[in-house]
């Protein structure tokens, strides 16, 4: 992940570090400095912790930081299996093979994090849009409350892994 960082050269690292600011500037928080996350702040968001999706969800082990999915979209159980990784620059990726009946397939998923006072936002890296992921004080509807520290994911990902063998 940091070799990346540095092979990308300075057009990676103005999109990590400066976007939040044009993007922040609009909706007046310009006036507060806009912060990445570092990698310390963001694995003690996200080591140990389930992240709840309506379909549903990541696991983030702290061991290896081995990282276990399981999604249902329209039907369709997907496993995802592989690791997670953050950096200095806020940033979180998820690098993970998934496997369905149909097939399986590689992707790599980040997400920008920067931190504005105590708020803290989140969006889709490398271009998706800033949202207030952590309110302070948190609000019920935070993305960040749907990070729980219950494994309600790897029992159901490895009984669809068993099914995926035995098929």
């Amino acid at each position: 992940m940091k070799k990346k960082l540095r092979n990308g050269g300075i057009a990676c690292l103005a999109l990590t570090l400066f976007l939040p600011v044009a993007a922040f500037a609009a909706s007046g928080v310009s006036q507060k400095k806009v912060e990445p996350l570092s990698a310390a702040e963001l694995t003690a968001i996200y080591s140990g912790k389930t992240w709840v999706w309506g379909t549903g969800g990541g696991r983030f082990n702290t061991k290896g930081h081995r990282f276990v999915a399981y999604t249902n979209e329209k039907g369709k159980p997907s496993l995802g299996e592989g690791r997670w990784a953050v950096d200095n620059n806020g940033k979180l990726c998820i690098f993970a093979k998934w496997t369905a009946s149909d097939g399986a397939g590689r992707a790599a998923t980040c997400f920008g994090h920067a931190k504005v006072g105590d708020k803290v936002y989140q969006r889709r890296h490398p271009f998706g849009h800033w949202y207030v992921f952590r309110h302070a004080p948190q609000q019920t509807g935070d993305e960040f409350r749907r990070l729980i520290a219950a494994d309600t994911i790897s029992s159901r990902a490895l009984d669809l892994k068993k099914n995926l063998a035995a098929n």
